[in-house]
């Protein structure tokens, strides 16, 4: 079973560091962002591969994931092989690339992994949001299991004035894999879908619930993305081929909460990942804390 991990895209919003870094090799403390995705996207039981949808633009995120023996060398060399540890790591971890050189959207993203995808269900986790305890995708599993191996989304809510910048998805609550039932908003609740809109006005939009960048797709979905006409944006849409596998297959979400996950899409959100995970870190807490210094915390 493979993940998905488009990171074609330019980073804009960081410009001028994306110049020549790419967006997902910012660190988030010691560990770039795409680190941290890929070491998620690996933890569902059954998920063998990471493949990162690329642009032969940004060449680095494929270096960052390549053997370096040199450096590991010089590092054992001078006392330092705990870090050696580290790249080693990384360069051991199943990653595979393919590219995106003409972001059209993330439907046709996702479409340029079809031929390495073979004919299984396959995750698709967005590269500027992570979620630290690795969670979030083996509920969304779970939920697949209990309902025949069937799509599976991850949704949470999201202020009804905000809903034209997501996908958004209606549905009725079920029971959850644990037997429980829950508020339609609540974390835990299980919906099964009957539509999906992506970016609609706050008048048409169905529910509060935002797509926030997990899925566990049905194969079927590459099929449908190859036929896909372009959507919002004059983009090839994802969530525009989800629609229309509603019509053929039994679709579910999971309601998440979303700040157990760390956005890291805009410099400011990055900012906030980067404080977040160093605050809960024992060993930089402290450090953290004296470098801001006592008039900034007041």
């Amino acid at each position: 079973m493979k993940a998905l991990i488009p990171a074609a895209g330019l980073g804009t919003r960081f410009l001028p560091a994306t110049k020549c870094v790419p967006k997902e090799l910012l660190p988030v403390v010691n560990k770039p962002v795409i680190q941290y995705v890929v070491e998620e996207a690996l933890a569902p039981k059954g998920v063998d591969e990471a493949i990162i949808i690329n642009s032969h633009q940004k060449p680095q995120i494929e270096r960052f994931f390549s053997e370096d023996a040199a450096l590991v060398e010089h590092l054992k060399s001078h006392g330092k092989a705990d870090l050696a540890e580290k790249v080693e790591e990384v360069a051991a971890l199943p990653v595979s690339f393919c590219y995106q050189d003409d972001p059209k959207g993330l439907g046709h993203a996702v479409l340029q992994a079809a031929e390495l995808v073979d004919d299984d269900p396959f995750f698709v986790l967005l590269g500027d949001y992570f979620v630290p305890n690795k969670a979030m995708c083996k509920a969304m599993q779970e939920v697949s299991r209990a309902h025949g191996n069937c799509s599976v989304i991850a949704v949470a809510p999201v202020p009804h004035d905000q809903v034209s910048r997501y996908g958004i998805v209606a549905g009725e609550v079920v029971a959850s894999p644990d037997g429980k039932t829950y508020a339609e908003e609540e974390p835990g609740a299980v919906l099964k879908l009957s539509g999906l809109v992506e970016k609609p006005s706050p008048e048409e939009a169905p529910t509060n619930l935002f797509i926030v960048g997990r899925y566990l797709l049905s194969p079927r979905v590459m099929e449908l993305l190859k036929t896909q006409t372009p959507g919002a944006g004059g983009e090839i849409q994802l969530t525009d081929a989800l629609a229309r596998l509603l019509e053929e297959e039994e679709m579910y979400a999971v309601v998440v909460d979303a700040k157990t996950g760390c956005d890291t899409g805009t410099p400011a959100a990055w900012a906030g990942v980067n404080a977040r995970m160093t605050l809960t870190d024992p060993s930089l807490r402290a450090a953290f804390f004296e470098e801001l210094g006592s008039e900034e915390l007041k």
